[in-house]
């Protein structure tokens, strides 16, 4: 029988007013609850970005040739296809989730304010006299670039007297933050960089703002022509906070250029650390940049001479300033020294001044957040693909520095990532994942990994189907802590990691710890959790078979035959003692692939370098989860 038109409509209308005049509906408590999920609150998304990326807004970009700008970088970092500064065409392999222009806070903007002839600058003589040093021509802009870095290395702003000048920039940033933030699908953070270069030595770190606009264009960024001093930095942040009702944190990078200073031995100022200055100092600075363009910080092989995978993508010869690194600078400059320094200090007084969480990024100087080997964009302008040897052959560090203190062009990495766990993509989700320390870092791939710590975890918890409901509710998460041990028990740990779906399989997952004795001495150790293949791991807990390599040298390539894609794996700590002080983290390593070198040796039929690796292991890091023993 065919149903008239008007009819189901009319029969619909009958039994919703029966429904409307029916008794009071269940109390919710009797009601079947069906979907899971609403009562769920815990991270379940990881989140890829770059917090670390300047353009032609930052003097040491654009005043060397980078043309593109906060709006271009956020376009790319969003997937589009846009022209880089030697005009090729260049996109990203897949979008990422958020990005952070961090462009350096001394004299910001004063490059696009040259090419276009700002008035403003031009009321200030010096301002006036680079401007016609660049428009002169290449040798004028050479030495209109010599004469910022002069007044830079002296701390003396040739624009003190055009406070609007900063601040017109400083908006313009903010502008393409607001216009290209889209919640739930990218975040466009505000943020810069404060780059204190104390007799060149690196304390630069970046500003990342929790809020937006309405907060953000209430100041003016701090810069090293207020201050070298980090402690300084943070009391600018309080008194952010305490103005606006904003939030701040900042992101250390580049201890490896620091001589010594990054996570030295007493403040800037020369006083001895606290326990004050340690909660400040975390409070501040959750997380530091372990991985980026310039070297890897995680460890050094001298240091941990037992560890055959720590001399990755090192920079360890000179830095900015015309001091040689010498071998006392180094436990103060990576992090795993750090944690394990920290360990002490919260013993001695009660704090621990090195408890972050860590991250990678970029630093590219080009407006191009590109981290993968195949499509590295470079440094600076001069370095962007080229046949030219200036791309193998350039000095990017120690230009004052002796002979054989030198770091090439060649010897720069492709660049990290920042991945998050949170649960939405937003600045205060990200934000607040950074805050909590809930955060790893990768060395450019989108390979993911998971862990959780407890006292009470199983073999057979890693096949639970609410293995990440249950990793929370049962114990704590990357960055978290394990407070005094329960008789009897030791930390366990439950692990995932997933290769990045476009890229390598995975050799191997490690769980490294750091931890102190009764007599003050710290001590690490390296334990194989989960191998690929066939591999074995022995009673001291590593695997001594290697992965093996396919990559084919001459051709840039490599094959996925093998290495695993997914690795897991549960691990007790077997040397437990419950009365230690100790961090434990993860390191997943990818099989062996092509590095940037190799592919442009391919590409561009130039010899490849012998002083770099041909191949490299990328790999994560994730934040410690620390045990402390309480009193």
């Amino acid at each position: 029988m065919k149903m008239n038109n008007l009819i189901l409509p009319l029969i619909l209308l009958i039994f919703h007013s029966k429904a409307i005049a029916q008794d009071t509906p269940k109390p919710i408590k009797e009601q079947i609850q069906y979907s899971p999920y609403p009562e769920e609150n815990f991270p379940n998304q990881v989140f890829y970005g770059d917090t670390h990326l300047h353009t032609s807004y930052s003097t040491d970009a654009g005043m060397i040739g980078a043309i593109l700008t906060p709006e271009d970088a956020y376009k790319f970092a969003m997937g589009q296809q846009i022209t880089s500064n030697t005009g090729l065409s260049v996109q990203l392999n897949r979008p990422l989730d958020f990005l952070v222009v961090a462009d350096h806070s001394e004299n910001l903007g004063l490059a696009p304010a040259i090419a276009s002839s700002d008035p403003v600058l031009l009321t200030n003589s010096w301002g006036k006299k680079v401007h016609d040093l660049v428009k002169s021509g290449l040798d004028g802009a050479a030495a209109a670039y010599d004469e910022w870095i002069a007044k830079l290395a002296k701390r003396e702003n040739p624009l003190e007297d055009q406070p609007e000048f900063q601040k017109t920039y400083w908006n313009k940033i903010i502008d393409a933050a607001e216009k290209y933030n889209q919640p739930g699908s990218f975040t466009a953070f505000i943020g810069y960089e404060w780059t204190s270069n104390p007799d060149g030595n690196n304390l630069h770190r970046n500003v990342i703002f929790r809020d937006g606009e309405d907060k953000a264009r209430e100041v003016i960024p701090f810069s090293q022509y207020d201050s070298y001093d980090p402690e300084d930095l943070w009391n600018w942040m309080q008194s952010y906070e305490e103005k606006t009702g904003g939030q701040l944190l900042a992101i250390p990078h580049n201890g490896n250029l620091s001589n010594g200073l990054m996570f030295d031995v007493e403040t800037f100022s020369g006083a001895p650390l606290t326990k004050e200055y340690a909660e400040k100092r975390m409070k501040r600075e959750p997380v530091y940049e372990i991985t980026q363009m310039k070297g890897d910080a995680e460890a050094h092989p001298s240091l941990s001479p037992n560890d055959e995978f720590a001399d990755y993508e090192t920079w360890d010869l000179g830095s900015f300033g015309p001091e040689p690194k010498s071998k006392d600078m180094l436990p103060r400059e990576y992090v795993r020294e750090a944690w394990k320094r920290g360990l002490a200090y919260k013993k001695e007084f009660g704090a621990n001044p090195f408890k972050f969480g860590v991250i990678g990024s970029t630093d590219s100087h080009t407006g191009l957040a590109s981290t993968e080997e195949d499509n590295y964009f470079g440094k600076v302008v001069s370095l962007e693909p080229s046949a030219d040897p200036i791309r193998f052959d350039e000095v990017i560090a120690g230009r004052p520095a002796p002979e054989g203190h030198q770091i090439y062009a060649r010897q720069v990495g492709s660049g990290g990532l920042a991945a998050v766990w949170a649960r939405e993509n937003t600045r205060e989700a990200i934000w607040d994942a950074f805050a909590r320390k809930e955060v790893f870092a990768t060395t450019g791939t989108r390979l993911r990994v998971r862990v959780f710590g407890g006292f009470n975890f199983s073999a057979e918890d890693l096949h639970l189907s609410d293995f990440a409901k249950y990793g929370y509710e049962n114990g704590v998460p990357m960055g978290g802590d394990l407070e005094r041990a329960p008789s009897g028990k030791s930390p366990a740990f439950l692990i995932r990691a997933v290769r990045d779906p476009d890229g390598a399989n995975l050799d191997r997952v490690q769980v490294i710890k750091g931890w102190m004795d009764d007599e003050g001495i710290t001590h690490e150790q390296i334990y194989d959790v989960a191998v690929s293949g066939d591999r074995t791991i022995d009673e001291t807990g590593r695997a001594k078979q290697k992965v093996g390599n396919t990559v084919n040298i001459e051709e840039a390539t490599y094959d996925n035959s093998i290495g695993a894609p997914f690795l897991e794996g549960f691990w007790i700590d077997p040397n437990f003692d419950p009365l230690e002080s100790a961090f434990y983290y993860v390191r997943v390593l990818e099989i062996p692939t092509p590095r940037w070198t190799t592919i442009d040796a391919k590409i561009f039929g130039v010899t490849l370098p012998k002083d770099v690796p041909a191949s490299i292991q990328e790999r994560a890091y994730t934040s410690p989860i620390w045990y402390n023993p309480g009193e």
